[in-house]
């Protein structure tokens, strides 16, 4: 019996060890989350803005800003329609570098901030060059290219 006894409690404290192991990732972060990042908006062409007014409301780009670009990938690439008119008549090229970009010029202090948060890893950049910002300012691939209309 002793031999069996010390086998049971040998396999116990093996089991709460891997229980403790296994779960030590979730209770030593229990309670420190990442903050939500702050994005970069001030930027040379949003500040040179009339109106801060992008394609769509600010909550909607939050939420739906990948499935609009997939829209707009099919409407151009599968419909060959470039032009993309918001509600109230004003007038957008469907373009990722040419209308998002040249707003929100910085991808690292702008997109790439959310997506790290979320852990995402959108496929934009397997097609689009990846704009360069040295100085923290549009590269010159993106900058004066298209306008918004």
């Amino acid at each position: 019996m002793k031999g069996r006894r010390g086998g049971l409690i040998a396999i116990g404290i093996g089991l709460a060890v891997f229980l403790a192991l296994a779960t030590y990732p979730f209770w030593h972060a229990a309670g420190k989350a990442m903050p939500v990042p702050e994005l970069d908006l001030e930027t040379p062409a949003i500040r040179a803005l009339p109106a801060r007014l992008c394609v769509a409301p600010t909550a909607e780009m939050k939420t739906r800003h990948m499935q609009i670009l997939d829209e707009w990938r099919t409407e151009v690439v599968r419909n060959g329609r470039r032009t993309f008119e918001t509600p109230d008549g004003r007038r957008f090229d469907r373009s990722l570098t040419r209308t998002c970009m040249q707003c929100h010029s910085n991808k690292e202090r702008f997109c790439d901030r959310c997506h790290d948060y979320a852990g995402v890893k959108p496929k934009c950049w397997d097609c689009h060059i990846v704009p360069e910002t040295p100085s923290g300012e549009a590269s010159a691939a993106v900058a004066g290219k298209g306008t918004l209309k």
